[in-house]
């Protein structure tokens, strides 16, 4: 399955990554790009002088690209070594506000309530956005009966009046009078829809994903029907790690889900990325839509840095000049051997770049 690519990925980046200096982890693939005169510097060459340790904790979705830059780091800096982890944006911050960490990988912008944890613990922070990424609604690649589903659909499936709609039939009559209440503020609604079991396994609540999702698609539905709660139905099988959510949706052929846009590409020999309508009708998730803005559940992908750690670690500070550099970003993409989410467009980069520099 395609997914092994990024799952090995993954499973390297969850221990130390040193290719010597007497660590015991595995090494990683050399690669560099000369740099723009505007970027930060990069490392061409291994340097046995800077030394020290990295870890990264945070979102699964974000885990990929920083693995895949911080393999390349290692290559250049064997003595540094990198930890990178996923279990979850929310889990990645309280780590970060608690000191634990040097950067938070974020598939959302930090709340107002943990950045108050950050700021009552002393820790400072510079965010820096990296890649644009769209969250995928997903189903079996078995299922031929779905298409497209709009936010207005998601709502009678997902939303928090759907518990216990076990069949995607058991929504039609909410599917109607929501039709009846709102038209098609909330996009087409596909309804009826098919006899068969619904199955759903999508992020849970400790996941920036699960917190974008809300935010975009129930969110609006919430305004939309002025409902009090904005929350998934609890009655789905949550998991913070996108490789098990998609075994999940490959494993039901009616099932329902969502994950980031880089577990779809690596997976579409066993699931289905669904068009989405968000009003202006369906949309298929593509890097032209995402980065265009026309697919209607696009976010921004984040590293936060504590400025407590650059204080103390030389090594942080180079590791994060990488990751910027053109051959830090290059990793993101949809190429061979690419991380396959959205490149940010060059004002972003510059936008990125100002706010290390500025930091």
């Amino acid at each position: 399955m395609k997914r092994k690519h990024l799952a090995a990925l993954v499973a390297a980046a969850a221990v130390t990554l040193a290719a010597c200096g007497g660590d015991d982890s595995s090494s990683s693939n050399e690669t560099s790009a000369p740099a723009e005169t505007n970027a930060p510097a990069e490392t061409n060459a291994p340097d046995t002088s800077l030394s020290g340790s990295i870890f990264v904790s945070g979102s699964s979705t974000v885990e990929p690209i920083t693995a895949a830059v911080a393999k390349l780091f290692s290559d250049a800096n064997p003595n540094v070594a990198i930890t990178v982890e996923g279990p979850g944006t929310g889990d990645g911050f309280a780590k970060f506000c608690s000191g634990e960490t040097d950067i938070s990988d974020a598939s959302r912008k930090i709340k107002d309530s943990e950045a108050e944890k950050c700021a009552a613990a002393g820790i400072e922070y510079v965010e820096l956005e990296v890649a644009i990424d769209g969250l995928s609604v997903i189903t079996s690649a078995e299922n031929s009966a779905i298409e497209c589903v709009s936010f207005g659909d998601l709502w009678v499936l997902l939303g928090p009046d759907a518990l216990g709609r076990n069949n995607w039939s058991d929504a039609n009559d909410a599917a109607e009078e929501l039709r009846a209440a709102v038209g098609t503020d909330l996009g087409t609604i596909n309804a009826p829809y098919p006899d068969a079991p619904l199955t759903i396994t999508a992020p849970g609540e400790e996941s920036g994903t699960f917190d974008s999702f809300v935010e975009i698609v129930l969110g609006a539905g919430a305004k939309a029907t002025e409902a009090e709660d904005d929350l998934p139905r609890p009655d789905y099988t949550a998991s913070p790690n996108d490789n098990v959510i998609i075994e999940g949706i490959a494993a039901n052929a009616t099932s329902l889900g969502w994950v980031g846009f880089a577990f779809v590409e690596e997976n579409l020999d066993v699931i289905k990325p669904l068009k989405v309508d968000g009003g202006d009708g369906c949309v298929e998730p593509t890097p032209d839509s995402i980065a265009g803005g026309e697919y209607p559940i696009a976010r921004s992908l984040f590293i936060y840095v504590s400025k407590n750690k650059l204080a103390e670690s030389p090594a942080l500070e180079a590791f994060v000049d990488f990751y910027l550099s053109d051959a830090g970003l290059a990793v993101i993409g949809t190429g061979a051997g690419q991380v396959p989410y959205v490149p940010l467009a060059a004002p972003a980069i510059e936008a990125t770049r100002a706010a290390w520099a500025g930091r």
